[in-house]
Order: C-alpha cells, then structure tokens, then sequence
C-alpha cells in the first residue's frame, strides 16, 4: 500500500519528499507524476513506506502539516481504477455503429 500526498509545491522534487518521510520510517519509493505535454509536476505523489505502522505515523504527523509553503494533504492512497482506452468504463465503450 502506499500514501497519497497532495497540495505540494511544483518545486517538490522525489529527494525533498523522501528525506519528510524519512523521518516516520523507511521510506521505499516515491513517485511523482508530471504532465504528460508540459512535464509539470502535477501537485501530488505517492509515497510507499516500509509498514503500514511508518505509514501511520507518517499520516499522523504530515497530515495538514505546513510544508513548502502549503498544507500538506496525506492519506492512505486508493487503488488505481481500471480504465479502457477512451478514459470511461468497460461497460460505455466505444462501439462502432453502421
């Protein structure tokens, strides 16, 4: 499982965000999606830690905290949707019409 960190800064990079959750635990991988066109940092990331009790206090301790000049939003992170090509469900897909 990992954590879902949202509100960073655009300037957030992965050494930044790994040495804050360093201090909660072992901190085994970080992951920062950028735009696809623009190569942004898109504003969250996700954070994997080494247990789900590192998880926690990271939670407890991040959570709303300042960082960077924003609120940190941290929590258990969803689990990825599953999504055909066209970005709606299996069930709505595209289908060819005569």
């Amino acid at each position: 499982m990992s954590l879902y960190v949202g509100n960073l800064s655009y300037e957030v990079t992965e050494e930044s965000l790994n040495s804050v959750f360093a201090e909660y635990g072992t901190v085994r991988r970080v992951q920062i999606p950028t735009d696809r066109d623009t190569g942004r940092v898109r504003g969250f990331a996700f954070v994997e830690m080494g247990s789900e009790a590192e998880e926690a206090a990271a939670i407890d301790a991040l959570d709303g905290a300042e960082w960077m000049g924003r609120d940190l939003k941290v929590n258990k992170a969803k689990p990825r949707e599953d999504r055909d090509s066209f970005g709606g469900n299996r069930n709505n897909s595209f289908r060819k019409r005569y």
